[in-house]
C-alpha cells in the first residue's frame, strides 16, 4: 500500500516524474498506477520546476532525472528546494559517489542509478514516503516533546524546526539528523551512531553522506564551519549540538 497524505484524492499517491526519457516514464507509470500511484510525467527541466512549485498542485514525491537537456536535474532540484520540501528521488545513468554527493548537497532525499528494477524503485519511494508521512498521534498518546537548544526549537511531532522566528526548510534527512543531535544536546554523537540511525530509516547512506548533510545543516543554521555556533565538530569523535547562548 502506498503512503498517502491526508488530502490525497481518492486515497492515491501523487507523483511528479521529471525525465526526458519518455519510454522510461511510460514504464514507471504503467508499473506504479495499479499500485495506487497517480504519476504525472513532464519531459524537460523548466516544465518540471513549474509543475513542482505550482501552488495549485500538491505532490507526495518527485522522481527527478539528473541528465536532461537544458536545465539538468541538479539545477531543477535547486529551484524546487527554494520553494518546496517535497521528497525528491533522483535518477541518473551515472551512479558514482561524486554525483550522489552533489545530489545530497542540493537537497535530494534519495538517489537511484538508472539500472534500477521497478521493485527497487517502489521500495525507495515507499521509504521516502514513510519518512515524510505526518501520522497523527494515537489517541491518548502525548505528542513528542519539543527540543529547545537556545534559539533553536525542534518539534519531532510536527517535524518542524524553527530558529528564532524563522521556519527552517529542511529535507527529511536533515531534520532527522538535527533531531538526533538535539536529543543529545551537549553530548557528542559519533559519525557511526548517526550513520546507524539514518540507516535505520532506510536512507541511501555512504561514508561521506553524514558530512554532506551536516554541512547543509550548518548553512541553514547560519553556522560557520570554522567557528560554529550550533554544530561543533570534535575531531575523531563526532558532532555535538550546543546552545550558542551558553558561556
Amino acid at each position: 500500500m502506498p503512503i498517502n497524505a491526508p488530502d490525497s484524492p481518492a486515497g492515491r499517491t501523487r507523483l511528479l516524474m521529471i525525465d526526458d526519457d519518455r519510454k522510461l516514464c511510460r514504464l514507471v507509470t504503467g508499473y506504479l498506477t495499479p499500485l495506487g500511484f497517480d504519476v504525472t510525467a513532464v519531459h524537460d527541466g523548466q516544465a518540471g520546476v513549474e509543475r513542482a512549485t505550482n501552488d495549485d498542485e500538491q505532490w507526495h514525491a518527485i522522481i527527478l532525472d539528473v541528465m536532461m537537456p537544458g536545465l539538468d536535474g541538479f539545477e531543477v532540484l535547486r529551484r524546487i528546494r527554494a520553494k518546496r520540501t517535497t521528497p525528491v528521488l533522483m535518477l541518473t545513468a551515472r551512479g558514482d559517489e561524486t554525483d550522489r554527493i552533489v545530489g545530497l548537497e542540493v537537497g535530494a532525499d534519495d538517489y537511484l542509478p538508472k539500472t534500477f528494477s521497478t521493485r527497487e524503485l517502489l521500495a525507495r519511494l515507499r521509504a521516502v514516503l514513510r519518512r515524510t508521512a505526518r501520522a497523527p498521534a494515537a489517541e491518548g498518546e502525548a505528542p513528542a516533546a519539543e527540543l529547545v537548544v537556545g534559539p533553536l526549537r525542534v518539534s519531532p511531532g510536527s517535524r518542524t524546526a524553527v530558529l528564532g522566528d524563522a521556519l527552517l526548510n529542511l529535507t527529511p534527512v536533515e531534520f532527522d539528523l538535527l533531531a538526533s543531535l538535539a536529543k543529545a544536546r551537549g553530548r557528542v554523537k559519533t559519525r557511526e551512531a548517526l550513520l546507524e540511525e539514518i540507516r535505520d530509516r532506510n536512507y541511501d547512506v555512504f561514508d561521506r553522506s553524514i558530512d554532506v548533510h551536516i554541512s547543509a545543516l550548518r548553512k541553514k543554521l547560519g553556522d560557520d564551519a570554522k567557528n560554529p555556533r550550533f554544530i561543533r565538530t570534535l575531531r575523531s569523535a563526532g558532532y555535538m549540538l550546543v546552545n550558542p547562548d551558553s558561556p
